[in-house]
C-alpha cells in the first residue's frame, strides 16, 4: 500500500458504498490521507456521514457543485480546517433520465446544460478553488472519472458521452495551466461497473456482457481496481504523469472485432 501519511484530500461525488469515488476515498484513507467528503443535498447527507464515519478523522461538508457560492464556501472551510490540499478527486456526474432514454437528437437545451454543468464544469470550478490550497502544500494532484462513451457511441449514454468528452478536454487544458504550480491533472476511464448511477442506463447489463466477451482479460472490473489505479496517479508513482486519461477497463478499449 502506498504510504500517503500526512496528506490531505478532497473527494467529491461519494453517493453510496458502491460508488467509485467511495472506493477511492477508502483507499486514500487506508494510505494515511485525511479526507474531506462532500454531500450535495440534505437527502444524501446522512448516507455520506455514515460512510465517512468509517474513515480516520474525516471532514464532511456540504457542496452542491452547481453552485459557485457553495464551492467557494467549501474552499474556505478546507483552508480553515486543513490549511491546504494535496489531492482532489472529482466523481460528480449527472444527467436527467429523460435525456438518457430519448434519442440523442431530442436532448433538451436544459438537459444539456445540466449534464455539462454538473459533470464537466464542476471539475473546472473545483480545480480553481483547489489550486491555491495545493500551492500552499507545494503542489498536488487532481483526478476525475470518465468513460469510453466520450469517444465511442454507447446506446442510451447520449448527453453523458458529450459531457465526458468535454471533461477529458478540460483535463488537458487544466493540466497545461496548472503544471507550473506542480499540480498534475488526470482522469481514469473505467470500464462499466454496477454503480447506482450506471444501473440507471437502460441496457446496462448488456454492456457488461459485451465487456466480458471482448475484453482481453475476459471479465469486467471492480471499484477496488479503479481505486488502485487512482492511488498510482495521485501518489508519488505518478509524479511525472499529467494530462492523461488512463484506461482501467481490462483492455476493452483497444479491441476491434
Amino acid at each position: 500500500m502506498t504510504d500517503l501519511s500526512g496528506k490531505l484530500g478532497l473527494v467529491v461525488g461519494v453517493a453510496n458504498k458502491r460508488s467509485i469515488a467511495w472506493a477511492i476515498a477508502q483507499a486514500l484513507s487506508k494510505s494515511g490521507v485525511r479526507l474531506a467528503l462532500t454531500y450535495p443535498s440534505a437527502r444524501l447527507e446522512e448516507n455520506v456521514r455514515e460512510l465517512a464515519a468509517t474513515l480516520e478523522n474525516p471532514l464532511v461538508l456540504p457542496c452542491d457543485v452547481s453552485s459557485d457560492a457553495q464551492i467557494a464556501e467549501l474552499g474556505r472551510a478546507l483552508d480553515t480546517e486543513f490549511g491546504g490540499l494535496d489531492f482532489l478527486v472529482h466523481g460528480a456526474a449527472f444527467a436527467r433520465s429523460e435525456e438518457l432514454d430519448a434519442p440523442f437528437s431530442q436532448t433538451s437545451r436544459e438537459g444539456f446544460r445540466i449534464a455539462l454543468d454538473i459533470s464537466t464544469y464542476s471539475f473546472i470550478a473545483l480545480a480553481r478553488e483547489a489550486r491555491p490550497l495545493m500551492v500552499k502544500r507545494g503542489g498536488g494532484s487532481m483526478l476525475t472519472l470518465t468513460y469510453l462513451g466520450s469517444d465511442r457511441v454507447f446506446k442510451n449514454y447520449n448527453v453523458m458521452g458529450v459531457a465526458k468528452a468535454a471533461l477529458e478536454s478540460s483535463v488537458r487544458y487544466l493540466a497545461a495551466e496548472l503544471g507550473r504550480d506542480d499540480i498534475r491533472v488526470n482522469a481514469i476511464s473505467a470500464g462499466p461497473i454496477k454503480t447506482l448511477a450506471a444501473m440507471g442506463i437502460s441496457g446496462f447489463s448488456s454492456i457488461l456482457n459485451v465487456y466480458r466477451e471482448r475484453s482481453p482479460i475476459g471479465r469486467t472490473i471492480d471499484t477496488q481496481e479503479v481505486a488502485d489505479a487512482a492511488l498510482f496517479l495521485l501518489g508519488p508513482g505518478g509524479r511525472a504523469v499529467t494530462a492523461e486519461v488512463m484506461m482501467v477497463d481490462g483492455g476493452f478499449s483497444v479491441m476491434g472485432f
